[in-house]
């Protein structure tokens, strides 16, 4: 399988390549269609990566190797954000030579990635027996078909739907963080004469949160697997929670509609709205490196479908969101994301919780009823966390 990943993914990043390409010959019509090209080509690779994050890991690992991940995914936002600050400095209009210099770096970048993504080496992990009894009765039966109905089965389950919520927050979260809140401090003339560049400066605060998370998580992912992941999910819940409301005091409410000079309840900061950045992004990095530890962890043996699962619901809840962001006020939709991470956060302690309470159990059953000495060579390799 993850053979067929690889291939897969070196099929479609040129899409993601051909996005970045269309915007130095910007027409209306090949913006579209490179999106959708984008759009497709994200799906596979975000799965993609998934699976191969959880064929390089173990049960020891996977929280370890998730926060180093998330920590380099997003070192993009990061140096990114920075580099298009940078070259829009004192900028009021983007002129064609800015344009080619930021939108050719971005393509180098990318073709490098490909390169990179070349040289991946394949790997497979060691099977457990029922893995093997699995895949003896199904590697001849089953085919794309059956793999939608398995992903399908694998979705109605009652953690996956408890999961979901979790998921759904992360996309809704995601698309406000990027698309709403940094243009919102752009839009707030009161925040001073470079209100303009603060929004790049957003996203480089944002990125410094993600990254930090992401490494914070990375070091200390031995703990979190011993502690648990809910944790880790709680505080960025509390990290969240607290970023809303700061947003909610230093912000108008009609921030998200364009250029205003109304003023919330406090005058607009732009030191406050920069913590707020850095908050939001520490927080993102709370709960996805903990989702990619738990679904590489709990769905070992069928992560592709997890991870697929994951990604659909994810990019599902961020499309709705950016369809209503344009019309809702501020406040509606810091409300919306504060119910949404209160139940996301609650179903994913609550998948935590009887998760480690069948490990519990597991590890209690007579001698007699676990595996035998034969089989053990085996199941110490796999990936089950409960």
């Amino acid at each position: 399988m993850i053979h067929i990943f690889l291939y897969i993914r070196l099929a479609i990043k040129p899409a993601v390549r051909f996005f970045i390409v269309s915007f130095l010959f910007p027409r209306t019509w090949l913006l579209y269609v490179a999106s959708i090209l984008m759009g497709a080509g994200a799906a596979a690779i975000w799965t993609g990566q998934g699976n191969y994050l959880t064929l390089n890991s173990d049960a020891d690992t996977i929280s370890r190797n998730s926060g180093i991940f998330w920590a380099m995914l997003q070192c993009s936002l990061f140096f990114g954000n920075l580099f298009v600050f940078i070259k829009f400095q004192g900028k009021t209009h983007i002129d064609l030579e800015t344009r080619n210099v930021v939108f050719g770096a971005l393509t180098a970048v990318c073709a490098v990635g490909i390169v990179f993504l070349l040289l991946l080496r394949p790997t497979r992990r060691a099977p457990a027996v029922d893995d093997v009894k699995n895949e003896m009765a199904l590697s001849e039966a089953e085919g794309p078909m059956e793999a939608f109905k398995g992903a399908i089965k694998l979705f109605c389950t009652s953690d996956m739907i408890l999961l979901s919520a979790a998921f759904i927050y992360t996309g809704v979260e995601l698309s406000f963080f990027s698309g709403v809140y940094s243009p919102s401090i752009g839009f707030t003339l009161a925040m001073g004469e470079n209100a303009k560049q603060l929004v790049g400066l957003s996203g480089v605060f944002i990125g410094m949160g993600e990254v930090l998370g992401g490494a914070l998580f990375g070091i200390l992912g031995n703990k979190t697997t011993r502690w648990g992941r809910d944790p880790v999910v709680i505080m960025g819940y509390l990290i969240h929670m607290t970023s809303f409301f700061l947003i909610f005091i230093n912000l108008p409410n009609t921030a998200p509609f364009g250029d205003t000079t109304d003023v919330s309840y406090i005058t607009p900061s732009p030191y406050l709205a920069m913590l707020c950045s850095f908050l939001l992004g520490f927080g993102d990095a709370c709960y996805n490196t903990q989702i990619y530890s738990m679904l590489g962890g709990k769905y070992a043996d069928n992560s592709t479908s997890a991870f697929a699962l994951f990604k659909f619901t994810q990019s599902l809840a961020a499309a709705a969101c950016f369809f209503y962001s344009s019309r809702a006020p501020l406040a509606v939709q810091l409300g919306a994301l504060a119910v949404l991470a209160s139940a996301g956060t609650a179903a994913f302690c609550r998948v935590e919780w009887r998760s480690r309470a069948r490990a519990r159990a597991a590890a209690l059953e007579p001698v007699g009823d676990k595996l035998s000495p034969a089989t053990h060579a085996l199941a110490d390799d796999t990936l089950h966390y409960d």
